[in-house]
């Protein structure tokens, strides 16, 4: 330890027997003059408060311009407003996959955290991967010799997987982070919903659970964390009390769809939420009272609709369906405003799979069932981008874009996760 230190750390020890005098605890600071025997003797003062204060609001102001740094730039895509746009942000065909990370079954299902630091991956061998970003972006870009001289205690300090989580009895279909605490929610063909404390290290078991009647299919936390939506191999819809475990369902049975629900997006402001199903029709319902009060029916030309999801201002909904379309909803006027086509050769799909916008909303983002490739358009006229070979040997179950930043995630039948990131140079 420097001099410099040994003073420093003195002068720490001053201001908190100090600030113990000032605030009127007599009784430790007397304990702590014995200890240290500070010379000369220490004066009643509130110095270490104002420092601290000091430093609390450097320390804010440091989270605040990391916070700007990371969030996606922009409102988002608001056709109602723009005419012409420059994109901001990188199409898909200029990311590279900069970390693989391999199941023992078939990927089905992935989430980012809202912070975009975190990926949750699921499986079909029941199995959830959690892998930190800035390790797998920093494994990529360390030479091989450098990784090959790694400790194992380095090895471990350094893998990208920071966790691994089994306790479910099958295959894990849905994965989603809560809002605010450091709680990963996943369900499963197994029946159940699990909630995982994933900031412990040892942990590897939920820490609670719900039962329900047959396998889970979707879920998604309430902005407030405080509920869950569930959709499960059944037309009624579910929301929990994350609490209490209560479940509600709406009141009228009308309400509800005529086959199992495939996919629940809450909108960003909490005010609705839309689902999709199995017997082709997307439903806005109300957040608050749970009545649906919309519903658009054969949205995708009678076939399964595969993914809803909400744009940030919630003003749109982006569907994808089994007849290898994507679609822009307006809801202000209830119509399909935009179809992003040429995702299949064929226009059917066997498979579901997820579509997504970029962090921007700039850009489409949709895997092709029959070549493995991302198609990619233009969000706000629906020019199609050029292609990303997506790397997989097998059909790509889910494409989930980070919240923040350019990198991606791609889940396959291959048992393998891809994560992508915009490369550093464009062609």
């Amino acid at each position: 330890m420097s001099d410099l230190e040994i003073k420093r750390r003195e002068q720490l020890y001053r201001l908190i027997i100090s600030q113990l005098f000032y605030d009127g605890y007599k009784e430790p600071a007397f304990k702590l003059c014995e200890i240290f025997k500070p010379h000369p003797t220490c004066p009643p003062s509130d110095r270490l408060l104002q420092i601290t204060k000091v430093a609390f609001q450097l320390e804010d102001e440091k989270n605040e311009k990391k916070q700007a740094d990371t969030v996606a730039p922009g409102s988002g895509i608001d056709l109602e407003f723009e005419t012409e746009v420059q994109s901001i942000s990188a199409e898909a065909a200029l990311y590279e996959t900069c970390y693989v990370t391999a199941h023992k079954g078939a990927c089905r299902t992935a989430a980012f955290h809202h912070s975009g630091q975190i990926i949750a991956t699921g499986s079909e061998d029941a199995s959830i991967k959690i892998l930190d970003v800035e390790r797998m972006l920093a494994k990529s870009a360390t030479p091989a010799e450098m990784i090959a001289m790694e400790t194992p205690q380095q090895q471990m300090e350094n893998h990208p997987v920071i966790r691994t989580l089994y306790d479910h009895n099958d295959e894990v279909s849905c994965l989603d982070f809560h809002p605010f605490h450091q709680i990963l929610a996943s369900g499963s063909k197994d029946y159940s919903i699990k909630f995982f404390e994933y900031s412990k290290p040892s942990v590897k078991k939920a820490y609670k659970s719900i039962q329900e009647v047959s396998p889970v299919r979707c879920i998604s936390f309430h902005p407030s964390g405080e509920y869950l939506l569930v959709g499960v191999n059944h037309p009624t819809l579910r929301l929990y009390d994350v609490n209490t475990f209560q479940c509600y369902v709406a009141n009228n049975p009308s309400f509800q769809h005529t086959a199992p629900v495939t996919d629940i997006s809450w909108s960003p402001n909490a005010n609705m939420f839309v689902t999709c199903s199995k017997d082709g029709d997307i439903k806005l319902w109300d957040g608050v009272s749970q009545k649906c009060f919309n519903t658009f029916k054969n949205a995708h030309d009678s076939r399964e609709v595969t993914s809803v999801l909400f744009s940030r201002n919630s003003k749109y909904v982006l569907s994808s369906g089994k007849d290898s379309l994507v679609k822009l909803w307006e809801l202000s006027t209830n119509r399909c405003l935009i179809v992003y086509t040429g995702a299949g050769a064929t226009g059917r799909m066997e498979h579901r799979t997820r579509a997504t916008f970029n962090h921007t909303e700039d850009y489409v983002l949709f895997p092709d069932e029959k070549t493995t490739s991302l198609c990619c358009w233009d969000s706000r006229n629906a020019e199609r981008q050029r292609l990303l070979a997506l790397g997989h040997n097998g059909v790509v179950r889910s494409i989930v874009h980070s919240p923040t930043g350019p990198a991606f995630i791609s889940c396959s039948e291959d048992c393998r996760a891809r994560f992508w990131y915009r490369k550093a140079t464009t062609d």
